[in-house]
C-alpha cells in the first residue's frame, strides 16, 4: 500500500542558524495511533539540535497504526539521539529505528540461471544507484558465476539436489546459506530469480529481510510459465511484483509492482522479454526503497513513503 498521506518536505528547521553539515539520519517508527506522537518526536529532535529535512506520516485506517519517517541532520552524537528518543519509544510502545543515511545495507543476492534481473541489480550497485554492499552472491547453479566475477563479487555455489528416493539436501543448503548470512553480517537477502522455494523456517528467520521478484503481476498466474499462461488467456497487461518473502509462497507483503501493456499480436516469447525488462526495474526499486528505510510493514501490507 503506497502512502498518499500528508508529506512535509524540507519543513522549517527545528532550530535557527544554518543546516549542519553532519551526516543525515533516518528515523522510522510505528505504534498504535494516539494523540501527541508528532509533537513528542519533534520535541525530542529539538532537544538534540536537529534540522528536519523531510517528515512523512500515515495513519492506517485498517489497523489503527501510525507510521512515521523523518530525515534530519544533527551534530549531536548518535548515542545521545538514541537516548533522547528512548523515553518516547517507551511511552508510546513504538517500534522505533534510527539509521545513518550514508550506511549501505549489507546484501546477499541469490540467483539461479536467469541473469537479466541479476545484471540489473549488479549494474545499479556498481554505479551507486543502490545504497547496498554485496559481499557475496549465492546460486544453486554455476551459469551466472562469470557475471559475478565480471562485477568482482565472490560467488558461492550451493546446489540443491534430490536423491532417487525423493530426499533433498535443502536443509543442509539452507544451513550453509545462513552461515554466509552470519559470516558476512548480512542485513538483506535479495532473490533475483532464485528458482528454489525456501523452507518455512528459513522464511521466518528472514522475516522482513528478504525480497523476492515474482515474474507475474500478482496474484494472477502463479506457478510455472506465467507468461505463457497469460498469453494463452489473451491478457492485455503483464507485470512483475516485488514482495517480502514469507512461508506463504508468493503472498508476502508487496513492496512494488510494475505493469506492461501487451497485445494479441505479440508472442509468448515477446511476453517473456517484456516481463524481464520490468522485473529488473521493479526489484531494484523495491531494494532501494527498503535500504532507504521507506518501507514499513502494516500487517500483510506495506506502507511505502516517497
Amino acid at each position: 500500500m503506497t502512502s498518499t498521506t500528508t508529506t512535509a518536505t524540507v519543513p522549517a528547521p527545528l532550530r535557527s542558524g544554518t543546516r549542519p553539515a553532519s551526516p543525515g539520519l533516518v528515523l522510522t517508527l510505528s505504534c498504535t495511533n494516539q494523540k501527541g506522537i508528532v509533537h513528542a518526536v519533534s520535541g525530542a529532535l529539538l532537544d538534540v539540535d536537529a534540522y528536519i529535512t523531510s517528515s512523512q506520516q500515515f495513519d492506517s485506517p485498517d489497523t489503527g497504526t501510525f507510521f512515521m519517517r523523518v530525515e534530519f541532520t544533527t551534530d549531536t552524537a548518535l548515542t545521545a539521539v538514541q537516548d533522547a528518543l528512548a523515553p518516547i519509544r517507551d511511552r508510546f510502545s513504538m517500534d522505533l529505528h534510527l539509521h545513518e543515511a550514508t550506511t549501505k545495507t549489507r546484501t546477499l543476492v541469490m540467483c539461479s540461471t536467469d541473469g537479466r534481473t541479476l545484471n540489473d541489480l549488479l549494474f545499479q550497485h556498481r554505479t551507486g544507484t543502490l545504497p547496498i554492499d554485496i559481499p557475496v552472491i549465492v546460486s544453486n547453479h554455476l551459469e551466472l558465476q562469470p557475471m559475478a566475477f565480471f562485477y568482482g563479487i565472490p560467488f558461492v555455489h550451493i546446489p540443491v539436489t534430490k536423491d532417487a528416493d525423493g530426499t533433498t539436501n535443502k536443509a543442509e543448503a539452507e544451513a550453509r546459506l545462513m552461515d554466509l548470512v552470519k559470516k558476512h553480517d548480512i542485513e538483506l537477502v535479495v532473490l533475483a530469480r532464485y528458482m528454489q522455494v525456501l523452507s518455512d523456517d528459513l522464511c521466518r528467520r528472514l522475516g522482513g529481510k528478504a525480497i523476492n521478484i515474482h515474474h507475474s503481476f500478482l496474484p494472477s498466474f502463479k506457478g510455472a510459465r506465467p507468461y505463457h499462461q497469460a498469453h494463452e488467456r489473451g491478457v492485455k497487461l503483464i507485470g512483475a511484483t516485488a514482495h517480502y518473502v514469507t512461508p506463504d509462497l508468493d503472498e508476502g507483503p508487496i513492496i512494488d509492482q510494475t505493469v506492461q501493456r501487451v497485445t494479441h499480436a505479440q508472442s509468448a516469447r515477446d511476453f517473456v522479454n517484456l516481463g524481464r525488462e520490468v522485473e529488473g526495474s521493479t526489484l531494484c526499486r523495491a531494494v532501494r526503497w527498503h535500504t532507504e528505510h521507506r518501507v514499513l510493514l502494516d500487517g500483510n501490507r506495506t506502507v511505502v513513503f516517497d
